[in-house]
């Protein structure tokens, strides 16, 4: 048993939840956001990547449409795009809150209320979007078992179900990764 304990401490990589030292406990939190930050701004890159993609090929259909050489599947190509392109950005953008917040109320309250009804909305948030993952994981699976794919280039849509779906579990990370900043008094 207290070789087990030994082990277990000497790997630094747990949050707090194993027993340990404060000091491991902010290391893992650190780390955490550190990976956090990195894998959404490599995500964010991909999601530019996908809306650049997107507009070049968007382009270059309606140029090539004046002479009568219309890109085969540009619809789908840009459908597939589109969703890469939202699914990679989502944990940058909450990282650095570019989405909308209604505030109004929230900013009035006392900070201690503040921390808790954070928590709470990290806590609905993470429930949602490792719900939303999850249900694109089982629509993958059906995608796989159907061979169902796109119309006119037969693109398999079972890579953008489980994709998208690595998107989602990513902003559970990430809101995992905010609510352990929160609980150290950030804001």
């Amino acid at each position: 048993m207290a070789e087990q304990e030994s082990i277990i401490r000497q790997h630094k990589w747990y949050l707090g939840v194993l027993p340990g030292s404060e000091e491991d406990a902010q290391r893992g939190k650190k780390m955490l956001s550190k990976i956090v930050v990195h894998m959404a701004r490599l995500m964010y890159l991909i999601a530019g990547l996908a809306m650049a993609s997107s507009v070049l090929l968007t382009v270059s259909d309606v140029i090539l449409r004046i002479f009568r050489r219309p890109i085969l599947g540009t619809y789908e190509l840009v459908g597939v795009l589109a969703a890469v392109a939202i699914g990679f950005s989502l944990p940058q953008t909450s990282r650095t809150g570019g989405h909308v917040f209604l505030d109004m109320l929230t900013d009035r309250l006392p900070p201690d209320l503040w921390k808790g009804f954070h928590i709470l909305t990290r806590t609905l948030a993470i429930l949602f979007f490792a719900a939303v993952g999850w249900y694109l994981c089982v629509m993958g699976n059906d995608f796989v078992a159907t061979g169902e794919s796109s119309t006119t280039l037969q693109i398999p849509l079972y890579p953008v179900a489980y994709t998208v779906a690595f998107c989602c579990f990513a902003v559970c990370l990430e809101f995992l990764a905010e609510m352990s900043e929160t609980k150290e008094g950030k804001q």
